[in-house]
């Protein structure tokens, strides 16, 4: 067995803190996280569909044996919040955006995806992607405590930190942070060697929203997506951000269309994280950016996938050759 295959499943960071942890196999695949105290637990995002989620909580209910109190979703994204409804006696608490965006991607649309005709690339993507997933039975379970900019819960007499740094992944992102341990739940904000997308937001508040990680100081956390890592998780992410967005300005200059840009742009290292063709996600992002549009505009995901899968089928072809 593999260092990051001994680090999967239910993982135990310090003497109260633990990360559920999956690898990264593309979309869907996300990391969750557990705050113990004496008596209850707090836990870190549910996952993508409710059979992942009920294994999780049944490797916590073994291993740590305290009851889950309260609920803390990252952002609306369904991979870190579809298995709510397993924890519904919890209080669930999210920002306060996140109960209207919960509601605009909803899993009767990936079920649709996955039944449709693979006639286009992106659906045969999507359906590739989608398929070790079950969609069916998943009740949409809101939060029961909304809050704004910052909130302090405690875990016995210790402070637990959410504060909301979007809109970066998302509109609604939030990190949480347990000073008393140095440990700090990310969520979308870091995706640790795989390609990130991001949806309402900016690079600048993304940026932003990595800096803050690196200025509170956590000496271990644990990502959205990807194996464990300290600061330099951070770092990283806020480093490929801003590369792709200096190269897309240069491309966006030379009025390049986004396609195109996306084509052109080299990597580098950056090429040996997962799912690299997300590039299309981030490019069309900057060049929102440029245009001025606002940062929640919507955007076309079928045609993006499809520029994804015209991607992938290139590489493939090129490794071929």
């Amino acid at each position: 067995m593999s260092t990051e295959e001994s680090r999967l499943g239910l993982v135990q960071l310090t003497e109260r803190t633990y990360g559920y942890l999956q690898k990264d196999e593309g979309l869907g695949w996300s990391n969750a996280g557990l705050i113990a105290g004496k008596r209850e637990a707090l836990l870190v995002d549910t996952l993508f569909d409710v059979p992942l989620t009920q294994k999780m909580l049944d490797a916590i209910a073994s291993r740590v044996g305290k009851p889950i109190r309260r609920v803390v979703n990252t952002h609306h994204n369904g991979d870190h919040c579809w298995g709510n409804q397993l924890v519904a006696d919890a209080e669930i608490i999210a920002h306060r955006m996140f109960r209207e965006e919960m509601m605009k991607m909803t899993p009767e649309v990936s079920q649709a995806v996955m039944s449709a005709p693979p006639d286009t690339p992106a659906v045969a993507l999507l359906q590739k992607a989608l398929s070790p997933f079950d969609f069916s039975g998943i009740e949409l379970t809101p939060p029961t405590l909304c809050f704004d900019k910052h909130l302090t819960l405690y875990i016995d007499d210790r402070e637990v930190e959410l504060i909301h740094v979007g809109p970066a992944h998302t509109s609604t992102d939030v990190i949480v942070f347990f000073p008393d341990e140095r440990v700090l739940y990310a969520g979308d904000i870091i995706f640790r060697l795989c390609t990130p997308i991001g949806w309402e937001g900016t690079f600048h508040h993304w940026t932003l929203a990595l800096d803050r990680i690196v200025e509170l100081g956590p000496e271990m956390i644990v990502p959205g997506h990807g194996p464990l890592c300290g600061p330099e998780g951070a770092t990283e992410m806020r480093e490929y951000l801003q590369y792709v967005y200096k190269e897309a300005r240069v491309c966006f200059e030379r009025e390049m269309s986004e396609k195109d840009a996306a084509r052109r742009i080299d990597l580098g290292p950056y090429a040996e994280w997962t799912e690299p063709e997300r590039i299309v996600f981030n490019v069309a992002r900057a060049y929102r950016e440029f245009r001025g549009e606002p940062h929640d505009k919507p955007v076309d995901f079928f045609e993006m996938a499809n520029a994804m899968a015209e991607m992938r089928g290139a590489h493939k072809a090129r490794e071929m050759q």
